[in-house]
């Protein structure tokens, strides 16, 4: 108990030490960039710092992006330091993203994330193409969305099309699915570590017709 305290301890020292780096970074940023500290050993009120929050609208409390549960899971943290230049948006906003893995030792305790909000490089780039387009001389347009910066419990939004992926892969309404089928449906979205997510049994349970106990059940099979 005494050696678990004193980690927990030792956590918190190391996640305070950030909170004026947070400060520091958007001070230097500016106002176009939102940063955000995340306590990652509470994933339902992770966020302990943030600067700008107006941005994605969040705020201290707030639950752990999508993109940051898989990272976590994943644990892409154990060979890498950051995650730099991939793109993330919210319901209004488009953001080049970075996140920075703080570690007390070789477990994962932090995120340090900078979200640079990126309206006006854009507005200035339609512009720039309504501009070739009078002189043909386009260039095609890509974009890829890595992640979701939302306000509130994100997870309760992207669940449902998560467990109907993993349904969706065998073809069949579920309606019309075979006891193994339904059994193999929940192997694999614990082996993507669903469960770990909060409502997710409820969740699996509802789309594949079946009753929480089953699903707790087929978990032990």
């Amino acid at each position: 108990m005494k050696n678990t305290d004193s980690i927990k301890k030792k956590n918190r020292e190391i996640l305070n030490y950030y909170k004026p780096l947070a400060a520091f970074l958007a001070g230097v940023l500016g106002p176009a960039c939102e940063v955000v500290l995340h306590d990652v050993t509470n994933p339902e009120n992770s966020i302990i710092a943030i600067e700008n929050g107006y941005h994605s609208g969040r705020k201290v409390g707030d639950p752990l992006t999508d993109l940051a549960r898989q990272i976590i899971n994943s644990k892409e943290y154990l060979d890498k330091d950051f995650l730099s230049g991939y793109k993330g948006q919210n319901k209004e906003k488009s953001f080049i993203s970075s996140t920075f893995f703080i570690k007390n030792g070789g477990t994962l305790v932090g995120l340090l994330c900078i979200n640079r909000n990126t309206e006006a490089v854009e507005n200035a780039e339609n512009a720039l193409q309504l501009l070739l387009s009078q002189f043909n001389l386009q260039r095609p347009q890509t974009s890829e969305v890595a992640e979701t910066l939302d306000a509130g419990p994100a997870v309760a939004d992207i669940l449902p099309s998560l467990i109907q992926k993993t349904v969706a892969e065998f073809g069949v309404d579920s309606r019309r699915m075979s006891k193994e089928e339904k059994i193999e449906v929940v192997r694999r979205l614990r082996g993507q570590k669903i469960f770990d997510l909060k409502g997710a049994v409820r969740e699996t349970a509802a789309q594949l017709r079946i009753s929480e106990p089953t699903v707790y059940r087929y978990l032990k099979m």
